[in-house]
């Protein structure tokens, strides 16, 4: 199978989900910034429950007494935080569903509660005794119990909601990528059509050539292999230029009017600054063999095809003109065009463009138009060609 055709397809995001560890669990919960929190927790709760002892104290005193409340709240919340992070991190290891979780930390929060109003009875000292104090102490331990409980309940839940997430967007991922990769297999199934098309038209008029004048068609076949040589490592390329594609065209051109003689005159002019610009290979030698083949091939006269590369904005666009029969053929309907549209908007979306419109005083004048991504300096000198 052919390599795509044009800009290459962009690369999908990896995948989004990473699986957590029992160590990440417990430190996305016991962590600088959630311990910073609980102090300020802490500190607003003590400040808020000895604010109306500041009229019965004195200043020193208040203040030490709040420091102490500080303390002893601190005790408990620092404790349940890292009590919780050790049940998040169990949770993450055992791969427990919500229900088990969620009543190990629970249970979790209860225990470290206990230890909690047993470290601050400790640190207190001789002040209080869980014997004397049992219902202030359990009133301490439940309220911090349903604290660490509701703590849990919103890590875990959080944590829950941002993996459902991540793997909606593994799911986003996967179903880009495989998007993509259909559009990379339908493009190169595209181009394998078109590359024999456009081969097999143009050895039909070698044998042709060959059949009445065999000495113009030993010219011919030697031009063609000349031709092919340039032609076909495009035609397998992922990205051509407009320099390359206007020479492709030109030699392609020479050799039909070895065929058609004085029936067939052509002109090849760009605008400078172009002949870099970025274009799918084998894109405008088809727009070429259509011309010759639906629009001059029918005359006896024969005619003349004209090819334009000029900037308009940020687009690229690219004219061929004939002075053939026009819409009175079947023009615009066969394969290549039709593969060459399919191109484009797989390659382009609605950045580009294929259209055919009638010509002055006949003929069919064949727009394409390309995002141009900026051409190079090397082309700074216009091309231009007119046969005799």
């Amino acid at each position: 199978m052919s390599r795509m055709d044009g800009p290459t397809l962009p690369a999908w995001p990896a995948l989004c989900y990473r699986p957590l560890t029992a160590r990440m669990a417990f430190a996305r919960i016991f962590n600088l910034r959630t311990v910073a929190a609980v102090f300020y927790f802490c500190l607003a709760v003590a400040i808020g429950r000895m604010l109306m002892d500041l009229q019965y104290q004195a200043l020193g005193e208040w203040a030490m007494s709040t420091l102490r409340f500080v303390r002893q709240n601190l005790i408990s919340g620092l404790l349940l935080l890292a009590t919780i992070a050790l049940a998040d991190s169990v949770a993450t290891a055992r791969r427990l569903r919500r229900r088990p979780a969620l009543a190990a930390g629970v249970l979790l929060a209860a225990a470290g509660s206990a230890a909690a109003v047993v470290l601050r009875v400790w640190v207190y000292g001789s002040g209080i005794s869980l014997a004397e104090e049992p219902a202030y102490l359990t009133g301490i331990w439940l309220t911090w119990t349903l604290l660490g409980s509701l703590a849990y309940a919103l890590f875990y839940l959080t944590r829950e909601d941002e993996q459902q997430r991540q793997m909606l967007c593994d799911a986003e991922c996967a179903d880009q990528t495989l998007t993509a990769q259909m559009l990379q297999a339908r493009l190169s199934a595209l181009q394998a059509q078109i590359e024999p098309h456009f081969l097999f038209n143009t050895l039909a008029n070698v044998r042709r050539l060959y059949e009445t004048t065999p000495e113009r068609g030993r010219e011919m076949l030697s031009c063609l292999i000349a031709y092919l040589r340039a032609a076909l490592p495009s035609m397998r390329s992922a990205e051509s230029s407009l320099g390359r594609e206007l020479d492709l065209a030109r030699s392609f051109l020479t050799i039909l009017r070895m065929r058609m003689g004085e029936r067939l005159q052509f002109s090849i002019s760009a605008e400078a600054g172009l002949l870099d610009a970025a274009m799918p290979p084998m894109v405008l030698p088809t727009l070429v063999e259509n011309a010759v083949k639906h629009g001059l091939g029918p005359l006896p006269e024969g005619g003349r095809i004209d090819i334009r590369a000029h900037r308009r904005g940020d687009d690229l666009l690219i004219e061929v003109l004939d002075t053939g029969v026009g819409f009175t053929a079947a023009k615009g309907s066969g394969v290549g065009l039709a593969n060459t549209r399919s191109r484009l908007a797989g390659l382009y979306g609605s950045r580009a463009s294929l259209q055919l419109s009638a010509g002055a005083p006949r003929g069919v004048v064949a727009t394409l138009r390309l995002p141009l991504g900026g051409a190079g300096a090397a082309g700074d000198l216009a091309m231009s060609a007119r046969a005799a």
